[in-house]
């Protein structure tokens, strides 16, 4: 059975021949064709460039042939912040595609910092802590929105949000991958060949 996922992504490079968009492992996993939408609604063909399942992190490539001059007037590569100097408190800024309805933005603090997150296997009941130390904050985090920017009051990216803790008493606790953390290996993924598959 063939179901349509969707979740957001961050132009952080692009080159002659592509625009590279980060984006988190889950939202590609599995996927048999991906489409990019950008900021002015168009959408173009994307072919995943490179992951790490790991860090759930992945970098989708769009070839630049294929984007229109209207949309390359409409879109920017990212700045990209430091993760290392965040203080609790720091008014932050979520960018998304919350449940799948275009471009969203929520607003919020930084929470906590350097919090792990344990994920609960549902067949097997396993519980498993993440080696990650992620950014926590109140910004709300929805599914739509992961790989998506969290930004500080400058507009630089210093997180990709990540998940959501669900649950009946639970509100307001989103988390998001430091940036300052992962630039080496979303580096080392820019850099790999794109794959056609």
């Amino acid at each position: 059975q063939e179901v349509e996922g969707s979740g957001s992504g961050i132009i952080i490079g692009k080159t002659d021949s592509e625009l590279l968009i980060a984006t988190n492992y889950h939202v590609v996993d599995g996927a048999d064709t991906l489409s990019v939408a950008f900021a002015d609604g168009n959408a173009y063909e994307a072919t995943v460039k490179g992951f790490d399942e790991s860090e759930d992190l992945a970098v989708v490539s769009v070839a630049t042939k294929d984007v229109s001059d209207d949309t390359m007037d409409a879109i920017s590569v990212a700045k990209i912040g430091s993760s290392d100097d965040l203080k609790i408190g720091e008014q932050v800024v979520a960018i998304g595609n919350a449940l799948g309805y275009g471009q969203s933005v929520t607003t919020g603090v930084i929470s906590a910092l350097n919090r792990s997150v344990s994920e609960t296997n549902e067949q097997t009941g396993e519980t498993t802590e993440s080696d990650a130390k992620l950014i926590q904050t109140d910004a709300a985090i929805n599914p739509g929105n992961s790989g998506g920017a969290l930004v500080n009051a400058s507009g630089e990216v210093i997180g990709i949000n990540s998940s959501k803790l669900v649950g009946d008493s639970v509100e307001g606790v989103g988390y998001a991958i430091p940036i300052s953390d992962v630039s080496d290996l979303i580096q080392n993924l820019m850099n790999q060949a794109t794959k056609t598959k």
